[in-house]
């Protein structure tokens, strides 16, 4: 009894040590509080994802592949969402998988695309659709040229005002001059692709959050405070017109 008690003791030890595992009986097996939360690519929400589709533990054992497919479901809008996680160890019957997962559907990225320039417009969709796609080198590629091309339609200065609306963005949001030099180096430094850094999924978190800061800056707050003047002028002068005739 005692040997059983120890035994029970240690898988119990051994469990909350472990990755996520796919067992051949019991199918997924998670920490009660290891739960996936994470921003809905359908609904916008974040959300608990709860598992929905398991693939079948004796054809992973038999193929052995690297990463392993899981379907999820979105517990505010029901939709699944299909995560992506790396082996970390086959065995008999089970198969342990490292916590860390790919989401192979992300979110669009919004943004008020109607007050940026049409040649910016086009080449930031783009880039929004890189980061979604987890194309995160093709995103900082796309993000040089629509720099680049905001740059040009700001005129004489605008490379330096946009340069400076960044260094604003850093300190505000605390990024730190190692975190914020691919940022720099990327849109104002590189003149050639070769020379753009590589970028994993934080440093292109970085760099999309700071860009959308700069456009807004140089591009959607103007717009939006130049049209707001103009529709109040507009009812203003209306109201004139109105006590004018009454009167």
């Amino acid at each position: 009894m005692l040997i059983q008690i120890s035994t029970r003791a240690d898988n119990k030890q051994r469990y909350n040590n472990m990755a996520i595992i796919l067992d051949r009986e019991q199918g997924l097996l998670t920490d009660q509080d290891d739960l996936v939360g994470l921003e809905c690519p359908y609904c916008g929400v974040y959300a608990h994802m709860s598992p929905q589709a398991v693939p079948r533990v004796e054809s992973l054992i038999h193929d052995k592949p690297q990463h392993v497919g899981v379907v999820y479901q979105c517990d505010s809008c029901k939709a699944p969402v299909f995560l992506r996680f790396t082996v970390k160890n086959y065995a008999d019957d089970q198969i342990e998988l490292f916590r860390n997962f790919a989401e192979l559907e992300r979110p669009k990225e919004r943004f008020a695309f109607s007050y940026l320039p049409k040649h910016t417009e086009i080449l930031f969709r783009e880039a929004l659709n890189c980061y979604s796609g987890n194309n995160f080198n093709a995103f900082a590629s796309m993000c040089r040229r629509s720099a680049v091309s905001a740059f040009a339609a700001l005129g004489e200065g605008g490379k330096l005002r946009a340069f400076e609306e960044t260094l604003v963005a850093q300190k505000i949001a605390g990024i730190d001059d190692q975190n914020f030099e691919p940022v720099k180096t990327i849109l104002f430094e590189a003149v050639e692709e070769e020379n753009l850094p590589l970028l994993d999924r934080s440093e292109a978190g970085i760099l999309l959050e700071v860009l959308k800061d700069m456009f807004y800056q140089c591009f959607v707050r103007r717009g939006k405070l130049t049209r707001a003047i103009k529709v109040r002028r507009f009812f203003i002068q209306e109201g004139g017109n109105d006590l004018a005739s009454s009167a």
